[in-house]
């Protein structure tokens, strides 16, 4: 006999949990199936340890600067096992939050691997245990994504490895080549190179952080080669061969052809959705270019089967998963909802200097033949940024004409991650610069840079 629940929820990352969460919320019997560990990769192995990490990272290099600031330690130095055991301690307290929230809501956890009988049956198996059924009406897929697998770089755990390996290195390489420099290869290279590793940060096309406006990845550029890190935009890896200990690589960029050797090799290019082994083709499940295809409500081609975050593609980050929760679970209820507008989802990198984002680039703006204007405002302008001595980096905004809407929002600098919600609630809100301009920013706080910028941009900055 097969349990039975309104819903079931398969992957428990920030889509899944917060998918069978809000169903409880609604009223409705929810089960959350979770193969691994409860949180997904996000929680476990993606954004939270990795974000501490990253910490560590920036600390070690403020430390490194103390005597500048008129400030005196001791012998300064690192343990790699400590600061990759406390990321992991932050993962455990996030994975034992997630089962609490479970708890509270009365969701159920079912452990194991949900593989599809039919649109409206699962089975669940457990290693060890026998297989349990659940009869559902409907099913939220949340199974999120992994690393694509590039024959031309073969990842064997140890000399080439994914950003999960990476998580848990606790010696480093001395010589580190990184493939791909979107968001996860980005914050890798400012973290190895922040502990002594020489990086070699190689991507195909014209930029760091293809997805981010040309200007903002320049400024990063610019501070990554300051920093130490070797970067190679615009170049291919032409020949790529790894053994014990050793990668050898042969690139070509604008430069011509640079032969490489370093001693492991991190690949960040490429994912595809988590859909093996569920039982998708059974039922008939429709995948485009690797991400199951839904429609605007979040459903799938299959009646009563809905997918969301990462399996269901489109930008790949725990917040639009947690946004397309919502509406499917609206959808499911029949209730009416705004579906997720992709436009609006921020996108936030955490390297020294951090990079956000939200709305259009301009070139995007270009190409969509848009009357705009523009206002940057150079964070070395910033009376609380050179208080906390970080100069680096700008707000850059972009407001359509004739009406001055903010179309687009593009930072690089200190603590840009936070500031970036102020410009995602302007957008939310279609705020005009007349609005951000009559909205009084404390002073000094870095989000004066905000105000400043939609100053810049209608020549009404007093301050720069």
């Amino acid at each position: 006999m097969a349990d039975s629940f309104d819903v079931a929820v398969i992957g428990s990352g920030p889509g899944g949990y917060v998918a069978g969460i809000k169903a409880a919320q609604a009223g409705l019997k929810a089960v959350v199936i979770e193969r691994e560990r409860l949180g997904g990769v996000c929680l476990n192995w993606g954004c939270i340890p990795t974000k501490a990490l990253l910490h560590e990272a920036g600390l070690y290099t403020v430390l490194k600067d103390t005597q500048s600031h008129g400030l005196t330690v001791g012998q300064l130095g690192f343990d790699t096992g400590k600061i990759v055991a406390g990321s992991r301690r932050v993962a455990d307290k996030m994975n034992r939050g997630v089962a609490s929230l479970l708890r509270k809501y009365k969701v159920e956890h079912a452990p194991g691997t949900g593989s599809f009988i039919s649109p409206q049956e699962i089975e669940v198996q457990q290693e060890g245990q026998t297989p349990r059924r659940i009869a559902a009406k409907d099913t939220i897929l949340a199974t999120g994504a992994r690393p694509r697998a590039i024959p031309a770089f073969p990842v064997d755990g140890k000399t080439v490895i994914s950003y999960r390996e990476a998580l848990l290195l606790e010696s480093f390489p001395k010589r580190l080549l990184i493939v791909g420099a979107g968001a996860i290869g980005v914050e890798f290279a400012y973290y190895f190179n922040a502990f002594g590793v020489e990086v070699h940060l190689v991507e195909m096309l014209p930029q760091l952080l293809p997805q981010e406006d040309p200007e903002v990845a320049e400024v990063l550029l610019k501070s990554f080669k300051r920093g130490g890190v070797r970067c190679y935009p615009e170049t291919a890896v032409k020949r790529f061969k790894a053994g014990k200990g050793k990668v050898e690589a042969v690139l070509e960029g604008p430069e011509g052809k640079q032969d490489l050797t370093c001693d492991m090799a991190l690949i960040a290019i490429g994912m595809e959705a988590n859909v093996d082994g569920i039982g998708a083709e059974g039922i008939g499940l429709a995948l485009e270019r690797g991400f199951v295809r839904v429609d605007e409500r979040m459903r799938t081609n299959v009646p009563h089967v809905y997918a969301i975050g990462d399996a269901a593609g489109h930008q790949l980050l725990a917040h639009k998963a947690s946004a397309e929760a919502e509406v499917a679970v609206a959808a499911i209820r029949g209730e009416p909802v705004h579906p997720v507008d992709y436009g609006q989802i921020p996108a936030c990198t955490y390297c020294q200097p951090q990079v956000a984002s939200i709305g259009l680039t301009e070139p995007q703006c270009k190409e969509q033949g848009l009357d705009y204007k523009v206002g940057r405002f150079p964070f070395a302008a910033s009376g609380k940024a050179n208080a906390i001595r970080h100069l680096e980096g700008m707000v850059k905004l972009i407001f359509g004409e004739p009406y001055g809407q903010l179309l687009g929002a593009h930072l690089i600098g200190p603590d840009v991650t936070e500031l970036i919600a102020e410009l995602g609630l302007a957008m939310r809100l279609e705020a005009t610069r007349e609005e951000i301009l009559s909205t009084v920013h404390a002073h000094p706080t870095l989000s004066e840079s905000v105000f400043e910028a939609t100053g810049v941009a209608y020549g009404l900055s007093a301050n720069f």
